[in-house]
């Protein structure tokens, strides 16, 4: 029997959520005349509120105006610099939790909305080294760009990414004990297909689910 326990990151693992914090992190270290697109950016966010664009589409736009196009090298410093800044935003309990799943057996992993190219650098500081996460496409030059490449690991698309990643390292479902962490009710899908389902520090509309389905509530503060 494979034992994984799977966390989603943003709210749950850290603090505070990572994309924002990221894309303004980018901007002010490699070119802060993009943070002159701020007001864009508060526009588009309040659009998607609105329910007028849909997640990928902003989080497509908050990219391309606050970070465009990055080299493979650029991607890599940046990305580094910040997950050793973001280092302070790691829930104390989150640290805990991953020592004792660890201690206990299980495979640790990450799935999470978050884009790959800085979220492996987080999970690499927590020595994780499984990561389901967004992908950023890829140009000819090897330039990582604003578009999305496949799905936005985020709901219903979030266990269809975990899916696919157990299928290709060959985890049947059947043979493994699933933990699943998360903060937030749109991770419904994989708390509901998951073993162990446990609300880390949940919004409203979570903690509601959680008690009615009996699901632990954890404050990992």
């Amino acid at each position: 029997m494979h034992r994984l326990a799977i966390y989603d990151l943003d709210r749950t693992i850290t603090a505070v959520p990572t994309w924002t914090p990221f894309l303004l992190h980018a901007a002010w270290t490699r070119a802060p005349w993009r943070l002159a697109f701020a007001p864009v950016v508060i526009g588009a966010m309040l659009t998607y509120r609105a329910g007028l664009i849909e997640r990928r589409t902003l989080k497509q736009l908050m990219h391309r105006l606050l970070v465009g196009t990055l080299s493979p090298d650029d991607t890599a410093a940046v990305a580094q610099s910040f997950a050793d800044s973001f280092a302070r935003h790691i829930r104390p309990g989150a640290r805990a939790q991953i020592a004792a799943d660890r201690a206990a057996g299980y495979r640790i992993v990450i799935a999470s909305a978050a884009h790959r190219f800085y979220a492996g650098r987080i999970a690499a500081a927590l020595e994780i080294d499984d990561v389901i996460a967004t992908e950023a496409e890829v140009d000819a030059e090897g330039r990582v760009t604003y578009r999305i490449a496949g799905t936005n690991c985020y709901g219903p698309d979030k266990l269809a990414m975990i899916e696919a990643w157990m299928a290709r390292e060959g985890l049947a479902r059947a043979d493994a004990h699933v933990r699943f962490y998360s903060d937030h009710a749109t991770d419904e899908p994989s708390f509901t297909w998951a073993d162990e389902a446990i609300a880390v520090n949940p919004h409203a509309r979570l903690r509601v689910l959680a008690e009615a389905r009996g699901w632990p509530i954890v404050d990992w503060r």
